[in-house]
């Protein structure tokens, strides 16, 4: 408190305006049901997953699923293909399940309602629960997004494919380079 005045009074000094001071804020993480609100506490607390846009040389799109432990912000799973429906996104998170284990909860956004109808039920039979993000709030999915980041600066951004096989090459060579 003492060093907050002193500096308070130096800056009034050299005619500076002294910032008002802010209440502190609450946390995020306070158990309300809101799954911004479920901070991971360990491994397979909270996996996270979204989705990335890119293209290869020739203009054609590529859909990335990537998947994300939450708490050792590990990526678990980088799909890569032209079009990733729900039994894509299944498979995805059936072999990260079947390597790393069941996750409490799965965070993502609702997604397009058929991949969100399916994804609900199989989700159910696995015993993890699915945390969904409201719609654009990205913030929400903040360990996500900013893996997605990572992804898009370190590698997309770095590289041009000229195939789709190429694409799941590099961006799989990536991922051991991140984990």
């Amino acid at each position: 408190m003492v060093r907050q005045a002193h500096h308070e009074g130096i800056w009034r000094r050299e005619g500076l305006k002294v910032p008002s001071r802010q209440r502190p804020r609450s946390r995020l993480w306070l158990n309300d049901g809101s799954c911004v609100r479920l901070r991971p506490l360990h491994r397979n607390h909270v996996w996270s997953f979204d989705f990335v846009q890119a293209q290869t040389h020739d203009g054609r799109s590529l859909r990335i699923l990537t998947l994300i432990d939450e708490h050792s912000r590990a990526c678990l799973a980088l799909k890569v293909a032209r079009r990733i429906n729900s039994l894509g996104v299944i498979e995805a998170l059936a072999e990260a399940m079947c390597l790393h284990g069941i996750p409490e909860n799965i965070r993502c956004d609702n997604g397009p309602e058929m991949i969100a109808k399916a994804l609900r039920k199989w989700v159910a039979k696995t015993g993890s629960q699915i945390q969904y993000i409201t719609p654009g709030s990205p913030w929400e999915n903040g360990y996500c997004e900013s893996f997605n980041g990572k992804l898009r600066d370190e590698c997309l951004r770095q590289e041009i494919f000229y195939s789709l096989k190429e694409a799941q090459i590099v961006i799989g060579l990536w991922q051991t380079t991140y984990n």
